[in-house]
């Protein structure tokens, strides 16, 4: 019977190397068992994985296909192992779970505590990471559960509920327009726009720029800032207005928040965990996150982007 984990990993091993020699160095071995090796893998799953040239090793078609499905395969592989033998020692095991580093730190101190109430015991590795950062952990088993901006692709992850903050723009306390109790679009008209780099959520990125655009706002420029905090001093440096909910810049006193007349755009979150292999807690985890970061329902909109309740959202009619 074929060691599947172990053969799986000889393989990407030598699709990544194309060639038998090299990646029997690689992996340590020498290359007449590796070559047995993947025959055997071969026949087991009924295909041919390489077209072996004499100068060298190509993939077929289900050698490419094998390549991008088995790393998820061994990831799972590698969760189920990890959740039996927390099982067999008789305690869950570290809940390794990642929040994105602007989220308020009642909420997460509310979170914790909610958890430690239902879950006595439960060991939490709280992470600071980018949705980005959390996809890519989840993908490779080395993430439990996270809190994503959404959209995101969940075709191997469950999600939670859905809250919805709405966003506003970052200004200088002294700008006119902080007299203002709210702006439309047009008054933002020539302005930068400061936002998060694309490379820490890029559907997110990508979904809010075209809310931006369809809303009629075209920014000078944009800016990045990974943080509140550098949004804001780029915002007093006069280098545009922020785009950013309430609570993340309610501490810094010399920049104002107004919301946009209608409440076009909103950022919206959710807890996503593995559906293959899951840990105990991260449905709870998930559940729990979902009751301390809900807010109010905002007002009727309607979805753009991607299908599903974790898109842009934004009413033209009422902007």
């Amino acid at each position: 019977m074929v060691d599947l984990p172990r053969h799986l990993r000889y393989f990407l091993v030598v699709a990544e190397e194309l060639h038998f020699g090299r990646a029997a160095e690689a992996i340590g071995i020498a290359q007449p068992p590796l070559s047995q090796a993947m025959r055997r893998l071969e026949r087991e799953l009924g295909v041919t994985l390489f077209d072996r040239l004499p100068r060298g090793t190509e993939l077929t078609a289900a050698g490419r296909a094998l390549r991008d499905e088995a790393p998820q395969f061994l990831a799972a592989e590698r969760r189920m192992r990890a959740l039996m033998h927390s099982i067999r020692d008789g305690d869950l095991g570290p809940l390794r779970a990642g929040v994105p580093p602007e989220t308020p730190a009642a909420a997460l101190g509310e979170l914790l505590r909610r958890l430690g109430e239902q879950a006595p015991g439960l060991d939490v590795d709280l992470q600071e990471l980018t949705t980005a950062e959390q996809l890519d952990l989840l993908a490779a088993a080395r993430l439990d559960v996270g809190l994503v901006h959404h959209p995101v692709d969940t075709t191997d992850l469950h999600h939670g509920p859905v809250t919805r903050v709405r966003l506003g723009v970052v200004l200088p306390r002294v700008s006119p327009l902080a007299r203002r109790p709210e702006l439309t679009v047009d008054q933002l008209a020539g302005q930068g726009l400061v936002v998060f780099p694309r490379a820490t959520a890029p559907a997110w990125y990508d979904a809010l720029l075209d809310a931006c655009r369809n809303l009629g706002l075209a920014p000078a420029r944009v800016r990045h800032a990974r943080n509140p905090e550098f949004l804001c001093g780029l915002v007093l440096a006069g280098l545009g207005v922020g785009l950013e909910r309430e609570d993340a810049v309610r501490r810094e006193p010399r920049v104002a928040w107004r919301p946009l007349a209608g409440d076009p755009l909103w950022q919206e979150t959710s807890a996503v965990w593995p559906r293959r292999a899951p840990h105990p807690a991260a449905a709870r985890f998930a559940a729990l996150a979902g009751a301390v970061l809900r807010t109010p329902a905002g007002a009727p909109a309607r979805i753009l982007g991607a299908p599903g309740p974790w898109s842009v959202v934004f009413d033209r009619a009422r902007s």
